[in-house]
């Protein structure tokens, strides 16, 4: 998984699978969901990022993996 953040145009993605080529794309009210041939989602991105969640949205990131 990769996230990226680009201050610059406000965007936020999150890469689930890396080097699966997008097949469609749905757009909801600023968010993008993109999708693999198979359906599995291929990434999020998050248009106007700092306005639709917090500014600077990496800087909010916990991660964590529960088990």
């Amino acid at each position: 998984m990769r996230i990226e953040y680009e201050p610059s145009h406000d965007v936020l993605n999150i890469e689930f699978l890396r080097d699966v080529p997008i097949a469609d794309s749905v757009e909801l009210e600023g968010v993008i969901v993109d999708y693999a041939a198979d359906r599995r989602i291929v990434s999020l991105e998050i248009l106007d990022a700092g306005k639709r969640t917090t500014k600077g949205p990496l800087e909010a990131i916990d991660f964590s993996i529960l088990k």
